[in-house]
């Protein structure tokens, strides 16, 4: 298996997607999938910033409200075929593997070491940045070894 750890050059990301809509086990089940209907501009410059390689936490969005797995970018920003007008992007994003325990939005809220997370001071945005040692964290809280 390649290695998925966080470098120095590797971006590190959070997905949004209701389970309702598309949940991990979709993912996981279509392998890969493009990253489509991304509607803000803070989050369209995320999926522009994106390259092949970025790691992303795939985040259950309104049910849920957890992070159940991590996925990787497996092409960089294109024109999103979703949108009826505008200049919108998307990115396509592939299963890499579940954390073995969820990370509620709870569980950040209650670490302080996570308040200044993306996911937490914007909390509407469907892409967001994630630092190292939040990764590091997150994982840690998961039970999860990052590959």
């Amino acid at each position: 298996m390649a290695d998925t750890s966080p470098s120095v050059s590797r971006g590190l990301w959070l997905i949004k997607s209701e389970p309702t809509v598309y949940p991990w086990s979709q993912l996981v089940k279509d392998k890969k999938t493009a990253w489509t209907g991304i509607r803000n501009f803070t989050a369209r410059l995320n999926l522009r910033a994106m390259k092949k390689g970025d790691l992303c936490f795939f985040y259950h969005s309104n049910e849920g409200k957890e992070m159940v797995g991590v996925a990787k970018v497996v092409k960089t920003a294109y024109a999103d075929s979703t949108a009826e007008e505008g200049d919108w992007s998307c990115v396509d994003v592939a299963a890499v593997y579940p954390l073995k325990s969820p990370v509620t939005l709870a569980t950040v809220k209650a670490t302080k070491a996570l308040a200044k997370m993306q996911l937490l001071v914007q909390s509407r945005l469907s892409v967001s940045k994630v630092t190292e040692a939040e990764w590091a964290l997150i994982h840690e809280l998961s039970s999860t070894k990052p590959r």
